[in-house]
């Protein structure tokens, strides 16, 4: 599932969108490749390949040879990483194309890079996968001067049309999100369409479309207490960044455990507003001993209007959605009026190995898929998004991912940066959100239990 995703690597966002419906659970059943990869098995050196160099754009070399991409394959499937790496094999005949791809892969490929006869393109997703582990153990390779000036097959640069950026390490670059989701806020649009309520755009009206809805008898919010990070991911990080100015900078800080970085007037307000919902009787009480499926029923039963969670959630439920339910999402809903929609994403990043064998086809496959028509395809074969800013709305796409790629494109929208607490952040934070909703402690006594919690991941270091 996408919380999985969430708690390894990467969550940290996660999304717009496992969109969206994404994402969702990236551990879903995968389909049989049709060439795995055996564990301790090498892969021939690519004939003439020279060492990896980040540095080197692929264009202008000649690509040919031996060329091995490892694939995780879960609730996305493989159907769009067999049509692209069909269509790159018609590009560069000369390749001999290895794919080393299943549900286990991670697992199976590990004993190769212990020995350092890796693949030489890795999509790192799933189970067994874990992206800061691998750039901490220096297997992957620093793209950091290369993909400041790489094109893509089209002659774009490459990193104006991504969405989120490369992931950051220190001012470095070792990896390319390939997937992109967002955390936010659903709703079920015929149902809001029947009542006459309006879709919140900011505070203000969220409020207001509350009360509506809690006077119609309905829960107007849910979550799953079991997993606060949902609420944390889906409402509370969008509201830290907008009440600071926009400046998605507070959650970097977060992620680096500075000092105030808990504990500020941006915290304060959002918290609040927290208070406000809780008191206001908004929040289904059921909430807070329930798991992630429990509450995404509970919505999709209309027993609750709306529901923090991540784009995977329309194609994790979908063997449960009504036939007259219409998914609406929503980045952010505690901006002020006039505010920019805030986005959290959560991503899965694509890597070029370190060590190897051919760099050059490696570069060139990246810059082959990031691509408009790539991202099409992804959005069309996998229900989620892709990170390429790309228009969505002829395809065959759900609805709620052409949602959320409409507000991604916006420039009425801040993409926050993906980033991801320390463990025993992450942790101190989730039980600290929910000891505040069932009023255990106060706004004030929540900043001074992670301001704690964040000097004792500094004194660790």
């Amino acid at each position: 599932m996408r919380k999985a995703l969430t708690k390894s690597a990467a969550l940290g966002m996660a999304s717009l969108l496992c969109a969206l419906s994404l994402a969702g659970c990236g551990a879903a059943p995968a389909a049989k490749p049709a060439d795995t990869a055996k564990p301790g098995e090498a892969a021939k050196p690519a004939d003439g390949a020279k060492p990896a160099d980040g540095a080197k754009p692929a264009e202008g070399a000649k690509i040919a040879g031996d060329f091995e991409i490892q694939y995780f394959v879960g609730g996305y499937g493989d159907a769009w990483w067999k049509e692209v790496i069909g269509e790159f094999q018609k590009k560069y005949p000369d390749l001999k194309i290895k794919q080393s791809a299943g549900s286990q892969i991670n697992d199976q490929m590990k004993p190769r890079w212990i020995q350092g006869n890796p693949p030489d393109v890795v999509y790192i997703d799933g189970a067994g996968s874990n992206e800061a582990q691998m750039v901490k153990d220096d297997q992957l390779m620093d793209i950091s001067d290369w993909v400041k000036t790489a094109k893509n097959v089209d002659g774009d640069k490459l990193t104006d049309q991504l969405i989120a950026p490369p992931q950051d390490y220190n001012g470095k670059n070792y990896t390319i999100p390939l997937v992109f989701g967002s955390w936010g806020t659903f709703y079920d649009e015929a149902l809001f369409k029947k009542n006459g309520w309006a879709v919140p755009t900011d505070w203000d009206s969220f409020l207001a479309t509350s009360e509506k809805i809690k006077a119609s008898g309905m829960n107007p919010y849910i979550h799953t207490g079991k997993y606060p990070y949902y609420i944390v991911g889906g409402l509370v990080n969008s509201g830290f960044v907008s009440e600071n100015g926009d400046n998605p900078q507070i959650l970097k800080d977060q992620e680096a455990a500075k000092e105030k970085a808990f504990k500020n007037d941006a915290v304060a307000k959002t918290l609040q507003k927290l208070v406000v919902m809780r008191d206001k009787g908004y929040f289904d009480n059921a909430s807070f001993g329930i798991n992630h499926t429990d509450s995404q029923m509970l919505f999709l039963q209309r027993k609750d209007a709306m529901i923090p969670n991540g784009l995977w959630l329309e194609n994790e439920m979908k063997k449960d959605v009504p036939a007259d339910f219409k998914f609406g999402f929503i980045p952010s809903v505690m901006q002020k009026p006039g505010g920019k929609s805030i986005a959290i994403p959560y991503t899965s990043n694509i890597a070029i190995a370190k060590k190897a064998k051919n760099p050059e086809a490696a570069k060139a496959f990246v810059q082959f898929i990031f691509t408009k028509k790539t991202a099409t395809r992804w959005a069309e074969l996998t229900g989620a998004i892709m990170n390429v800013k790309a228009d969505l709305e002829a395809t065959t796409a759900s609805g709620v991912v052409k949602t959320a790629m409409k507000y991604f494109n916006s420039s009425n929208t801040v993409v926050a940066p993906v980033f991801k607490l320390n463990a025993d952040l992450e942790q101190a934070e989730n039980d600290a959100t929910i000891a505040l909703l069932q009023k255990k402690i106060t706004p004030d006594e929540w900043m001074d239990r992670m301001e704690k919690a964040a000097a004792k991941v500094r004194g660790s270091k």
